[in-house]
């Protein structure tokens, strides 16, 4: 009993010993970007306040047919569904790195026959009862580590999921203004394409009556043509971004959002409301891949925990408890009870270098995960600095085609009266229209990237995310 006793006690020590930590200290890297964002037109002052809490996709999206494509897309798209099941194998993986650190218990039975040791007469040996098998004490944190890594992981997988969802939302509201902006641009085109039909027949006429030649009449022509090009690349680009908006949803453009769509001009989509950028040092809670990213530079770190821990021993524990018989009648009876401790432990001398090898690649990882978490900053940075400058230069760019759209439009009523007037000559009243049509398509164009812009804004900044809580434990 002194003997067991002792054994036990060594044990539990042992084990109250175990948790011992190799991991390295974390200390999160200083972020490699300025303190200020360089916008172009804007204060920085301004620039760099408000808050880091963003409001939610619904807020900002306030558009009601957007928001039904939203929640279709989150519900249906694939990319998205994937990494939610990410999240569940990663969860899986973290508990059975948890599950290593307690000692498995299982119902052991075994029957021999063998020679006796001397006389050589056949035994037979039975038993049953509970088993520990090799349940290793994680005197040297090396499985502690191993857990801490697959949290991390885990973790981490959580803000990828984040980060897709993000990019989902961005995704369908871009996808959403190229329609808007097509059927804008499928309108004008029909409208251009009728104009120059009937300048088509006008001329026709003209030169049948001796008033015009037929050069008049060919470029009238080949004006025609090409706005009848213009269309139908129009219809193509219509369908191409559908089919991209599809794609998104995880199912067909339903029946009343694509019929809704007829007459839709992007002058009359609501306006979405304006984002103080904050702090650079916000997009570090903002942003759910730079805590992804984070999160892998932990998980990479507690790696080094247990690289570092293999270079000690192993302590090992086989246990069972149960009775044992040389006859199967009884292995129940009174006094066939026991039980057996097997400690045992293993300290590496020669393995070729393994150990030392992990050590290092371990280290490296960290590096290479520092190098990511980095490169993660400066591209957000860099995506809000661009948005940022955007805005401040969109909105200019915007009034100034509009202005021009005006002016063409003026331009082109005075050069059809000059020229029913005989004044100048019909290449001024064809070349007028041309520019009118192209600044036409230019206003829209320039809307749609004033309003694409703003998204991605919304994006660069973090979306509304939600932020994961540490689930430590």
């Amino acid at each position: 009993m002194t003997n067991h006793r002792s054994t036990l006690t060594a044990l539990a020590a042992a084990a109250l010993l175990a948790g011992c930590s190799f991991i390295p200290t974390y200390e999160r890297p200083a972020a490699p970007v300025p303190s200020v964002y360089t916008t172009l037109g804007a204060d920085n002052t301004a620039a760099g306040q408000g808050t880091a809490a963003m409001a939610p996709w619904q807020d900002y999206f306030a558009e009601p047919r957007l928001r039904q494509l939203i929640e279709t897309a989150l519900a249906n798209n694939r990319d998205l569904r994937v990494a939610v099941l990410n999240i569940e194998q990663a969860r899986a993986t973290y508990q059975v790195r948890r599950a290593d650190m307690y000692p498995g218990v299982g119902v052991a039975a075994n029957a021999s026959r063998a020679p006796a040791t001397g006389t050589g007469d056949l035994t037979n040996s039975f038993s049953v009862g509970l088993a520990i098998s090799s349940w290793e004490i994680d005197f040297f944190g090396r499985i502690a580590s191993l857990k801490e890594q697959a949290l991390a992981q885990y973790l981490a997988t959580e803000e990828g999921r984040n980060a897709a969802q993000v990019s989902l939302v961005a995704a369908v509201a871009n996808g959403w203004l190229n329609l808007l902006a097509d059927e804008e641009l499928l309108e004008l085109s029909r409208q251009t394409l009728a104009s120059r039909e009937e300048s088509v027949r006008l001329t026709k006429m003209r030169l049948d009556a001796g008033v015009t030649s037929e050069l008049d009449f060919r470029q009238a022509d080949s004006l025609t043509q090409a706005a009848r090009a213009t269309l139908a690349q129009q219809q193509r680009q219509r369908a191409l971004d559908e089919n991209a908006l599809v794609l998104l949803l995880g199912q067909a453009l339903p029946d009343e959002v694509r019929a809704s769509l007829a007459g839709s001009r992007l002058a009359n989509a609501p306006a979405m409301a304006q984002l103080p950028a904050g702090l650079p040092s916000e997009l570090l809670t903002r942003r759910p891949d730079i805590r992804q990213a984070e999160q892998q530079l932990i998980a990479a770190n507690a790696n080094i925990g247990a690289a570092r821990a293999a270079f000690f021993p192993r302590i090992a524990l086989t246990a069972q408890a149960g009775t044992a018989s040389n006859e199967l009648s009884g292995l129940f009876k009174s006094g066939s009870w026991g039980f057996s401790i097997a400690p045992s432990l293993l300290l590496p001398i020669f393995d070729a270098g393994r150990n030392q090898a992990n050590l290092e690649s371990a280290r490296a990882g960290r590096s290479i995960a520092v190098a990511q978490y980095e490169k993660a900053i400066q591209t957000a940075f860099r995506e809000v600095s661009d948005a940022l400058a955007g805005q401040a230069t969109l909105g200019e760019q915007a009034l100034a085609q509009q202005r021009q759209a005006e002016a063409e439009g003026a331009r082109l009523q005075l050069a059809d009266l000059r020229y029913r007037n005989g004044v100048s000559s019909y290449l001024d009243l064809l070349d007028a229209q041309r520019s009118l049509f192209a600044t036409q398509q230019a206003v829209v164009q320039v809307r749609l990237a004033q309003l694409q812009n703003q998204v991605t804004l919304y994006k660069a900044l973090g979306g509304g995310a939600p932020a994961v809580a540490d689930n430590r434990s």
